[in-house]
């Protein structure tokens, strides 16, 4: 394979954007049977805050087309082929297109980028669109010296077929490709508790998740292993690692009080907190991973219920008072046996859909390179 260096300028074209402020979400709402994704900032997720449904005029990519759009204060590059919204950032955000970018080679072209801004740019050092643009990146070429968009995309095909057959050896040795429901099971599904609501209050102790004081520069790092909670609404709330000591025990809910009730979480591990980031603390230690997942799903519901948001935020105090509808035994306590007995089911009931998935993706696989007859 034959290399050269290229311009990224001279690979894809640089966009106009339309941006959001936060405050101006509820303003900009409109009513309709669809939602595109928000994009920040944020490193993890893709860079998605949340889907929303706003008017046209401040929608981005209307046709769909792909994508790359590249952070310039954390130099998160990420590759998407829908209409989306795209949070205030001052224009830090460059948003990239070209006539030959499909899914594969943007990966590829994506992993060239990452390597080379990850050591050329950094918080302090920003990636600016005028320094994206003279940044080179090496792709491989043709015999004419021009960009070899087939020998990506073949790559790339190739690395996600290695990620399938590695799916089907893990699924093998785990023994989860017999996940079928028993019976037992099935009936426990088709019968239906006694449900009472609680006050949340009266459940758990609700307060701020302990935090390190200082910048981020000095608490996120590129090769931490301890997970640090932020006010994102995905990838459970983790805004990034840390090398530093937890602050927090893991098997608790958090929620974050400046945002929406997307950011509602189970954290199972230990992890540093965050401003703003409030922890949920059970009174009865009965509560487990699953019943606590199960209340965590029950809580989140009613919470987005109330449709809270950037103006009008869910914080502790109306947390405290919401009134949870959990299944119970005697009308006093929640039933913990039955919530966590409900939880392994589901968790039993998605891995079997990962599998039929895996089955149906070999088998499609292996028909597009069934000889022809």
């Amino acid at each position: 394979m034959r290399t050269k260096q290229f311009k990224i300028s001279d690979v894809l074209v640089w966009q106009s954007q339309k941006e959001i402020s936060p405050l101006d979400l509820q303003k900009l709402t409109v009513n309709g049977d669809f939602s595109y994704p928000f994009y920040g900032q944020a490193t993890l997720n893709n860079g998605i805050i949340s889907y929303q449904t706003l008017s046209p005029e401040v929608l981005n990519n209307k046709e769909g087309k792909p994508t790359i759009l590249i952070h310039s204060n954390n130099q998160n590059v990420i590759y998407l082929e829908t209409p989306f919204y795209l949070k205030d950032g001052h224009g830090a955000t460059s948003v990239l297109q070209s006539e030959r970018l499909n899914e594969k080679n943007a990966l590829y072209i994506i992993t060239c980028i990452k390597k080379v801004i990850s050591l050329q740019f950094t918080y302090n050092k920003k990636a600016t669109k005028i320094a994206l643009k003279n940044t080179y990146i090496e792709l491989p070429v043709t015999t004419s010296d021009e960009i070899d968009y087939v020998f990506m995309e073949k790559y790339i095909s190739k690395v996600q077929d290695k990620c399938m057959q590695n799916l089907s050896e893990y699924l093998s040795i785990s023994g989860l490709k017999n996940c079928e429901l028993t019976r037992t099971e099935k009936e426990f599904l088709n019968d239906s508790p006694q449900y009472v609501a609680f006050r949340v209050g009266d459940l758990f102790d609700i307060h701020p998740t302990k935090a390190y004081k200082g910048n981020n520069v000095n608490i996120f790092k590129a090769h931490g292993k301890t997970p640090v909670l932020s006010n994102s609404s995905f990838n459970n709330g983790i805004g990034g690692y840390s090398n530093l000591d937890c602050t927090e025990a893991g098997g608790i809910v958090t929620f974050s009080d400046t945002t929406t009730a997307d950011t509602i979480f189970y954290q199972p591990n230990d992890f540093i907190g965050y401003s703003h980031v409030q922890g949920l603390y059970p009174y009865s230690d009965k509560w487990d991973e699953q019943s606590l997942l199960y209340f965590m799903t029950a809580f989140k519901k009613i919470a987005h219920m109330l449709k809270f948001d950037y103006a009008a935020k869910f914080n502790r105090k109306i947390a405290l008072e919401f009134m949870v509808k959990l299944p119970s035994l005697d009308g006093i306590t929640p039933d913990y046996d039955y919530m966590a007995k409900y939880i392994s089911i589901q968790k039993k009931k998605i891995v079997k859909q990962v599998v039929d998935w895996n089955k149906l993706t070999l088998e499609s696989d292996s028909m597009s390179v069934s000889p022809q007859t």
